[in-house]
């Protein structure tokens, strides 16, 4: 086992079991805890859901953590919660307090979706007919069929690795927004924090040598 690569750019530091595989979840030196380990999964249904999949949040509010008591190895928030403000007024909630999916919830009900399950609020909601300028979402039961369907055409897949980057940052300005214990600002067309410096050096962190990103 070649610990030095496992590391990467992350700081040195003496081995440990909990560092690798699969507790590195649980190390803000190589993860974000359960709100990342998740983060890249549901919220991009969310998102897709709301036609905002290729852009992001405009705010980041109301954001609550729950650490475990200071430690070199277990340092992410074991509870957490937080509002996305997004500029039509949408507004998601994630929260570990949630059930594991998604829940749209709207003038005549709510659907919750989590892994090919789904239920209505109420149950008569399911049979409801989307009309003809209602928006449509594609179907989407073969990430993998699709990944090759799409390296054959030539077209784009499914989740493409934007997609995939959008979803998961919300769980990235989650964490920035809880260490900071404020609410943040937030511009998605230049994926920068508004004026504020103290959020932005944030987003990135120093490399450890020889590594090095570009």
């Amino acid at each position: 086992f070649n610990y030095d690569l496992w590391l990467g750019p992350a700081p040195q530091a003496a081995y440990a079991p909990a560092r690798c595989h699969v507790n590195f979840r649980w190390n803000l030196d190589y993860s974000g805890g359960q709100l990342t380990d998740w983060g890249g999964h549901h919220p991009d249904i969310a998102q897709w859901g709301m036609g905002t999949e290729r852009t992001g949040p405009v705010a980041i509010r109301n954001a609550r953590g729950v650490y475990p008591p200071r430690s070199e190895l277990w340092n992410t928030a074991g509870e957490f919660s937080f509002e996305c403000h997004y500029s039509n007024g949408v507004v998601l909630v994630i929260s570990d307090k949630n059930e594991m999916g998604v829940t749209f919830e709207g003038t005549e009900g709510s659907i919750f979706v989590t892994r090919g399950k789904y239920r209505t609020n109420p149950s008569t909601l399911w049979d409801s007919q989307i009309g003809d300028t209602e928006t449509r979402l594609y179907a989407s039961d073969d990430h993998f069929r699709n990944f090759i369907d799409s390296v054959l055409s030539r077209k784009e897949p499914i989740a493409p690795c934007e997609i995939a980057h959008r979803s998961i940052t919300l769980a990235h300005l989650g964490n920035i927004a809880m260490q900071l214990g404020r609410d943040l600002k937030w511009d998605p067309k230049r994926e920068r924090f508004v004026k504020d410096d103290e959020a932005n050096r944030m987003l990135t962190r120093p490399y450890r040598g020889p590594w090095k990103l570009g």
